[in-house]
């Protein structure tokens, strides 16, 4: 029917811009974690903090490692959505179907535009 044909490109176009803004949201995270990491942390520092020290970085440390593992978690989850919607967009536009395909690039392009 003309009506389900017409739902499907509309799922397809609207899961195009998800994947296309989780690929965003991926990129804005990780420029947060980047941001995060404290200018006077040393690489010695992250291999082996010094034990007893009272270094500038000392008190930091800590915050900056929850800091991390806080981004990489959500990284994460991101990266599994991202995957996980990449495949259905996928799927659906191996059911070779030239609207359903349209659909697709429709809405990856207007994803990224916005």
């Amino acid at each position: 029917s003309h009506a389900g044909m017409v739902l499907s490109v509309l799922v397809i176009l609207l899961l195009s811009m998800f994947y296309e803004a989780i690929k965003m949201g991926k990129a804005v995270l990780l420029r947060r974690a980047l941001l995060a990491l404290p200018r006077s942390l040393s690489q010695e520092s992250l291999v082996e903090p010094e034990e007893g020290g009272t270094g500038p970085t000392q008190g930091r440390f800590p915050i900056f490692l929850h800091r991390w593992f806080r981004y990489h978690v959500g990284q994460t989850l991101f990266h599994v959505v991202q995957v996980v919607l990449g495949y259905m967009v996928m799927l659906a536009v191996m059911s070779y179907n030239a609207w359903i395909f349209l659909g697709a690039i429709a809405g990856s392009t207007l994803g990224y535009f916005m």
